[in-house]
């Protein structure tokens, strides 16, 4: 896979409504990098695409694991844990930008799509603790 058509693909996909879906296919889309960076020879890309794969990916086990808490503390606490694990994620995908192992502009709307889960998350668990239904 070519380093332009990540961006270009990540541009075309529609964003899913629903968040359990939206963080599937976020975790999709760092799947897809993380192989497209495997392909390269650079030893630092491979290590922080890694590290940004698992912390994707837990975005969405989180989200997942929300869905089965076993009280409302419990589903903010899994959710807050979707949220650390997204911002980690943000991390990851700064850190592949500035040492311009990918480009900020390819890795943009991966990064734009990162701050639109924060928030989203974020508005979730602030829903849920003032109690209003999410």
């Amino acid at each position: 896979m070519k380093t332009q058509s990540l961006a270009v693909e990540a541009r075309r996909e529609a964003k899913p409504k629903n968040i359990r879906e939206r963080s599937f296919a976020y975790a999709l889309r760092a799947i897809r990098l993380y192989q497209h960076l495997q392909n390269g020879k650079d030893g630092a890309g491979w290590v922080l695409a890694k590290q940004y794969l698992r912390a994707a990916c837990s975005v969405g086990a989180n989200i997942e694991e929300a869905q089965a808490a076993e009280s409302r503390p419990d589903f903010i606490h899994k959710l807050g844990i979707a949220q650390k694990e997204t911002r980690e994620s943000m991390y990851w995908l700064r850190l592949l930008a500035e040492s311009s192992i990918v480009t900020d502009v390819q890795l943009r709307p991966l990064m734009d799509e990162t701050e639109e889960l924060l928030a989203v998350l974020t508005s979730i668990i602030v829903s849920t603790k003032r109690g209003r239904a999410t």
